[in-house]
Protein backbone atom coordinates (compact mmCIF):
# COMPACT_ATOMS: atom_id res chain seq x y z
CA UNK A 1 0.00 0.00 0.00
CA UNK A 2 1.40 3.40 -0.94
CA UNK A 3 2.17 5.59 2.06
CA UNK A 4 -0.06 8.37 0.71
CA UNK A 5 -3.06 6.05 1.07
CA UNK A 6 -2.47 5.23 4.73
CA UNK A 7 -5.17 6.51 7.03
CA UNK A 8 -4.17 6.86 10.66
CA UNK A 9 -6.92 5.76 13.01
CA UNK A 10 -7.01 6.28 16.72
CA UNK A 11 -7.61 3.42 19.13
CA UNK A 12 -10.42 5.66 20.41
CA UNK A 13 -12.27 5.49 17.08
CA UNK A 14 -15.44 3.49 17.63
CA UNK A 15 -15.27 3.66 21.44
CA UNK A 16 -18.28 5.21 23.12
CA UNK A 17 -16.78 7.99 25.21
CA UNK A 18 -18.77 8.50 28.41
CA UNK A 19 -20.69 11.67 29.10
CA UNK A 20 -22.58 12.80 32.17
CA UNK A 21 -23.85 16.24 33.26
CA UNK A 22 -21.10 16.27 35.91
CA UNK A 23 -18.23 15.33 33.55
CA UNK A 24 -17.53 14.11 30.04
CA UNK A 25 -14.69 12.37 28.21
CA UNK A 26 -13.61 13.53 24.74
CA UNK A 27 -10.94 12.44 22.31
CA UNK A 28 -8.12 15.00 22.39
CA UNK A 29 -7.47 14.19 18.73
CA UNK A 30 -4.33 13.20 16.92
CA UNK A 31 -1.12 15.01 17.78
CA UNK A 32 2.62 14.93 17.35
CA UNK A 33 4.16 13.83 20.62
CA UNK A 34 7.82 13.82 21.55
CA UNK A 35 9.69 12.92 24.70
CA UNK A 36 12.61 15.31 24.95
CA UNK A 37 15.47 14.79 27.41
CA UNK A 38 18.15 17.41 27.73
CA UNK A 39 18.59 21.08 28.52
CA UNK A 40 15.44 23.17 28.06
CA UNK A 41 17.53 25.88 26.40
CA UNK A 42 18.48 23.56 23.54
CA UNK A 43 14.91 22.83 22.45
CA UNK A 44 12.81 25.87 23.39
CA UNK A 45 13.59 28.00 20.33
CA UNK A 46 13.20 25.12 17.88
CA UNK A 47 9.92 24.06 19.51
CA UNK A 48 8.65 27.64 19.45
CA UNK A 49 7.64 27.57 23.10
CA UNK A 50 9.68 27.92 26.26
CA UNK A 51 9.97 24.59 28.05
CA UNK A 52 8.94 24.96 31.70
CA UNK A 53 11.78 24.92 34.22
CA UNK A 54 9.42 24.71 37.20
CA UNK A 55 8.63 21.11 38.21
CA UNK A 56 5.20 19.74 37.36
CA UNK A 57 4.18 22.66 35.16
CA UNK A 58 3.11 22.98 31.54
CA UNK A 59 3.43 25.83 29.07
CA UNK A 60 0.95 25.97 26.21
CA UNK A 61 0.32 28.26 23.28
CA UNK A 62 -1.94 27.45 20.36
CA UNK A 63 -1.51 23.80 19.35
CA UNK A 64 1.78 23.42 21.23
CA UNK A 65 2.39 22.41 24.80
CA UNK A 66 5.45 21.42 26.80
CA UNK A 67 4.85 19.38 29.96
CA UNK A 68 7.60 19.02 32.59
CA UNK A 69 7.94 15.32 33.45
CA UNK A 70 11.30 15.31 35.23
CA UNK A 71 14.42 17.39 35.85
CA UNK A 72 15.51 16.97 32.22
CA UNK A 73 12.41 15.49 30.58
CA UNK A 74 9.42 17.03 28.79
CA UNK A 75 6.45 15.78 26.81
CA UNK A 76 6.11 18.03 23.75
CA UNK A 77 2.71 18.20 22.04
CA UNK A 78 1.94 19.80 18.68
CA UNK A 79 -0.49 19.48 15.79
CA UNK A 80 -0.06 16.19 13.96
CA UNK A 81 0.73 17.89 10.64
CA UNK A 82 3.68 19.71 12.25
CA UNK A 83 5.38 16.47 13.36
CA UNK A 84 7.93 15.91 10.59
CA UNK A 85 9.02 19.56 10.36
CA UNK A 86 9.14 19.87 14.13
CA UNK A 87 11.23 16.69 14.46
CA UNK A 88 13.68 18.05 11.89
CA UNK A 89 13.89 21.47 13.57
CA UNK A 90 14.43 19.94 17.00
CA UNK A 91 17.02 17.46 15.68
CA UNK A 92 18.92 20.31 13.98
CA UNK A 93 18.84 22.38 17.17
CA UNK A 94 20.14 19.49 19.26
CA UNK A 95 22.88 18.57 16.81
CA UNK A 96 25.49 16.46 18.60
CA UNK A 97 24.73 17.88 22.04
CA UNK A 98 23.85 15.44 24.83
CA UNK A 99 20.08 15.16 24.39
CA UNK A 100 17.40 12.72 23.28
CA UNK A 101 14.28 13.23 21.18
CA UNK A 102 11.86 10.33 20.72
CA UNK A 103 8.68 10.50 18.66
CA UNK A 104 5.92 8.81 20.72
CA UNK A 105 3.03 9.98 18.54
CA UNK A 106 1.88 6.47 17.70
CA UNK A 107 2.41 5.13 21.21
CA UNK A 108 0.10 7.52 23.03
CA UNK A 109 -3.40 8.96 22.83
CA UNK A 110 -4.98 11.90 24.59
CA UNK A 111 -8.28 12.27 26.38
CA UNK A 112 -9.93 15.46 27.58
CA UNK A 113 -11.96 15.03 30.75
CA UNK A 114 -14.07 18.05 31.64
CA UNK A 115 -17.01 19.15 33.70
CA UNK A 116 -18.05 20.69 36.99
CA UNK A 117 -17.21 17.51 38.96
CA UNK A 118 -14.17 16.38 36.99
CA UNK A 119 -11.96 16.20 40.09
CA UNK A 120 -14.37 13.79 41.76
CA UNK A 121 -14.49 11.62 38.63
CA UNK A 122 -10.71 11.43 38.31
CA UNK A 123 -10.25 10.85 42.04
CA UNK A 124 -12.20 7.62 41.67
CA UNK A 125 -8.93 6.18 40.35
CA UNK A 126 -6.21 8.80 40.93
CA UNK A 127 -4.63 9.17 44.39
CA UNK A 128 -3.66 12.86 43.97
CA UNK A 129 -5.45 15.79 45.54
CA UNK A 130 -6.97 17.37 42.43
CA UNK A 131 -8.56 20.33 44.18
CA UNK A 132 -7.72 23.56 42.35
CA UNK A 133 -5.63 24.80 45.29
CA UNK A 134 -3.47 21.66 45.30
CA UNK A 135 -3.45 20.98 41.54
CA UNK A 136 -3.88 24.37 39.81
CA UNK A 137 -4.26 25.21 36.13
CA UNK A 138 -1.02 24.44 34.33
CA UNK A 139 0.07 21.68 36.70
CA UNK A 140 1.01 18.30 35.23
CA UNK A 141 2.49 15.06 36.48
CA UNK A 142 2.89 11.38 35.88
CA UNK A 143 0.47 9.41 38.01
CA UNK A 144 -1.94 6.51 37.80
CA UNK A 145 -5.61 6.25 36.98
CA UNK A 146 -6.84 2.95 38.34
CA UNK A 147 -4.14 0.60 37.00
CA UNK A 148 -2.97 2.73 34.08
CA UNK A 149 0.06 5.02 34.10
CA UNK A 150 -0.91 8.43 32.76
CA UNK A 151 0.33 11.98 32.38
CA UNK A 152 -2.29 14.27 33.91
CA UNK A 153 -2.43 17.97 33.02
CA UNK A 154 -4.92 20.51 34.29
CA UNK A 155 -5.34 22.53 31.12
CA UNK A 156 -8.14 24.74 32.46
CA UNK A 157 -10.30 25.12 35.55
CA UNK A 158 -12.50 22.11 34.91
CA UNK A 159 -10.55 20.52 32.03
CA UNK A 160 -7.86 17.87 32.40
CA UNK A 161 -5.88 16.27 29.62
CA UNK A 162 -4.81 12.67 30.06
CA UNK A 163 -1.97 11.30 27.93
CA UNK A 164 -1.62 7.54 28.08
CA UNK A 165 -0.34 4.50 26.24
CA UNK A 166 -2.81 3.67 23.51
CA UNK A 167 -3.10 0.06 24.69
CA UNK A 168 -4.62 1.33 27.98
CA UNK A 169 -7.16 3.66 26.33
CA UNK A 170 -10.10 1.21 26.20
CA UNK A 171 -9.48 0.29 29.85
CA UNK A 172 -9.30 3.94 30.98
CA UNK A 173 -12.44 4.87 29.02
CA UNK A 174 -14.32 1.91 30.57
CA UNK A 175 -13.05 2.86 34.03
CA UNK A 176 -14.19 6.46 33.62
CA UNK A 177 -17.60 5.33 32.34
CA UNK A 178 -18.04 3.13 35.42
CA UNK A 179 -16.78 5.87 37.77
CA UNK A 180 -19.41 8.26 36.40
CA UNK A 181 -22.06 6.18 38.18
CA UNK A 182 -20.48 7.20 41.50
CA UNK A 183 -20.73 10.94 40.82
CA UNK A 184 -24.44 10.92 40.03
Amino acid sequence: MAEGNVVRRSVLDGLALPSHPAAEVRNAGTASRFIYRGSPDLASAAFGLELPAVPMRAHAQGDRAALWLGPDEWLLLAAEAEGPALAAALSDALGSKPASLVDVSHRQVGLLVAGPRVEQLLNAGCPLDLDGAAFPIGMCTRTILAKAEIVLWRADGDVFRIELARSFAPYVVAFLAEAMHAIA
